[in-house]
């Protein structure tokens, strides 16, 4: 299926304050708590160079341990409590902005779709993991 690099957008608007939405998306401590679609999969290990030129990794694995991959890539742009862009391994690229609303931060994320996977399948996956990433940010005590 040949989807070309048409751009994806997923969006979730998360009740804390810019700078914890920024430390739970960016730290590894954190990142390894949401970065997964569902509950039978889990992040393992995330290394996370936050700068111009950084590398990120991010492990993600079914707990049975029937599949899991490593998502990575390096920083294009970096403006801290703002914006973020990165070039994935196989060269697509992702975007996300950073919003502040008062006490809520409105997390915008696009990214170019790859071409084996439908279109609507990439955008529930990544919408999956926004999910995620918002009820644990809710949730966490540990900014």
């Amino acid at each position: 299926m040949e989807t070309g690099n048409k751009a994806i957008t997923v969006e979730t608007t998360v009740h804390k304050s810019v700078g914890e939405v920024w430390k739970y998306w960016t730290e590894p401590q954190h990142i390894t708590k949401w970065c997964y679609a569902s509950n039978d999969w889990h992040a393992p290990n995330a290394e996370n160079d936050l700068k111009v030129g950084g590398r990120f990794l991010t492990r993600m694995e079914a707990k049975d341990g029937s599949f899991g991959f490593d998502f990575g890539g390096v920083y294009d742009e970096v403006r801290i409590n703002e914006y973020i862009s990165y070039t994935i391994a196989d060269g697509r690229k992702v975007a996300i902005t950073f919003i502040s609303q008062e006490n809520n931060t409105k997390v915008i994320e696009t990214f170019e779709a790859e071409t084996i996977n439908s279109i609507e399948m990439q955008k529930a996956g990544f919408q999956a993991i926004l999910d995620n990433f918002k009820k644990y940010s809710e949730t966490s005590k540990e900014a």
